[in-house]
Formats: C-alpha cells, sequence, structure tokens
C-alpha cells in the first residue's frame, strides 16, 4: 500500500477513486509512564514512554486505515493526515485519514 501526503503518487495515474478511508485509536495514560513523566519533566528530556505510545497509535491508525482502503480495493491512499483529539481527562484518540485509490 503506497501512502503519502500530497495529492498524487509521482509517476502513478490515478486510475480509480474510492474515497475517504480513515483509521483511529483511543489511548489512555499509563500510571507508570505518567511516573517516569513526572520525574522527568523535573530534569528535562524526552519522555520516551509518551513517544512510544504515540508511535504504537500512529501505527494501529494507520493501519486500521490501510486494512479499510484493501479493503475497498485501493492499493494507494492520498493526502494523508493525522490529527488528535482529548476524549476523555488522560485519554486521546489519534485519528488518521486520506482518499483511498487505485494508481498505475
Amino acid at each position: 500500500m503506497i501512502l503519502t501526503n500530497i495529492e498524487s503518487v509521482p509517476g502513478k495515474n490515478i486510475m480509480e477513486h474510492f474515497g475517504l478511508v480513515s483509521g483511529s485509536t483511543v489511548r489512555a495514560k499509563h500510571l507508570g509512564r505518567d511516573l517516569m513523566a513526572s520525574l522527568k519533566n523535573l530534569v528535562g528530556g524526552e519522555l520516551k514512554g509518551y513517544t512510544e505510545l504515540l508511535q504504537e497509535s500512529r501505527d494501529e491508525a494507520t493501519n486500521r486505515m490501510i486494512d479499510q482502503a484493501r479493503h475497498l480495493g485501493a492499493n494507494a491512499v492520498i493526502n494523508v493526515r493525522f490529527a488528535t483529539s482529548s476524549v476523555a481527562q488522560g485519554a486521546s484518540e489519534l485519528y488518521v485519514y486520506g482518499t483511498a485509490v487505485r494508481v498505475e
């Protein structure tokens, strides 16, 4: 599956348009990660626990979007975008969306 954040796939022609596809995941903070993040805030630096959590969330949401595109018969998703929102205290949604197409 080709994924791109631009409106086309360079060197390929869009043969069929399937419309919007998306994937999302809602994740809550982890008590252990919160404790380590609080300690890290005192000395500064990367919050690796949260970095890992966000990467896992992006991967899961992206895989769900890809599954939806494949189900429609697409072999590419163009104009891919990510969005986040808070859905409850300590929980956030990561949402990814794009346009499913078949390219040749």
